[in-house]
């Protein structure tokens, strides 16, 4: 059986990917979440309660950025050996991971609506992740779908039936006759898929972006009352 070749990316595609990879790392750089002391015994009153739950919130952030980072080695070894048995298998993991995070979240929101505390405020912050965090899972799973699929004029070609054995100086038979009528659909085809890769990456930066703001307020929160106690 004959070997595949794939053309080299365009300059321009390249590019977003470098931006993507600059601009949505996705191991986000995170502080330490527990202090040296470890555990929560002996935090009975209400402050101290919440200093506990949303403690626990930023640890569940914290594996989610640990999953990100194996979602996307596990994505880049893929695009490297081609091995999509075991991709896929990472992507289940992966989707097992998320969801036991958001149940635990969840959990936490719940906590927080509690008459003990009632903070609704809290509890609106940690729904905004969750929506957040479901778009950033999507629209990271869109651009490695697009990635895996590839640009239009860039689909794998076979050399199966090559009229000559040799890698140099051989004619595909199977290659067609570019046409204007062709060409043009395949530079519009491309441009639509430059476009969506931009908006999956826009995407992604937005609901970081978010998190990251969201987190920030947790951690101001638990400062705050850790003061005050």
């Amino acid at each position: 059986m004959g070997s595949l070749q794939r053309p080299d990316l365009p300059q321009n595609l390249m590019n977003i990917e470098a931006e993507f990879e600059r601009k949505v790392a996705i191991c986000d750089e995170m502080d330490e979440i527990l202090d040296g002391s470890g555990g929560y015994e002996g935090e009975t009153d209400s402050p101290s309660k919440i200093v506990m739950l949303l403690r626990r919130f930023l640890a569940l952030q914290q594996r989610r950025a640990q999953s990100y980072t194996r979602l996307k080695r596990g994505f880049d070894d893929y695009m490297v050996s081609g091995v999509d048995s075991t991709y896929q298998q990472l992507c289940r993991q992966i989707a097992v991971e998320f969801n036991d995070c958001s149940k635990q979240v969840l959990e936490i929101e719940s906590q927080l609506l509690c008459p003990n505390y009632f903070r609704e405020d809290l509890a609106a912050i940690l729904r905004s992740v969750q929506a957040q965090e479901k778009k950033k899972l999507h629209l990271t799973a869109t651009f490695q779908v697009l990635k895996k699929t590839g640009r239009p004029s860039e689909g794998l070609v076979s050399h199966e039936n090559c009229r000559f054995g040799k890698p140099a100086g051989h004619e595909c038979v199977h290659i067609q006759t570019i046409t204007e009528a062709s060409g043009t659909e395949e530079a519009e085809a491309g441009a639509d898929y430059e476009n969506a890769l931009r908006e999956a990456i826009k995407g992604v930066q937005d609901a970081v972006t978010v998190i990251n703001e969201h987190v920030e307020e947790v951690r101001y929160e638990i400062a705050a009352a850790l003061e005050d106690s």
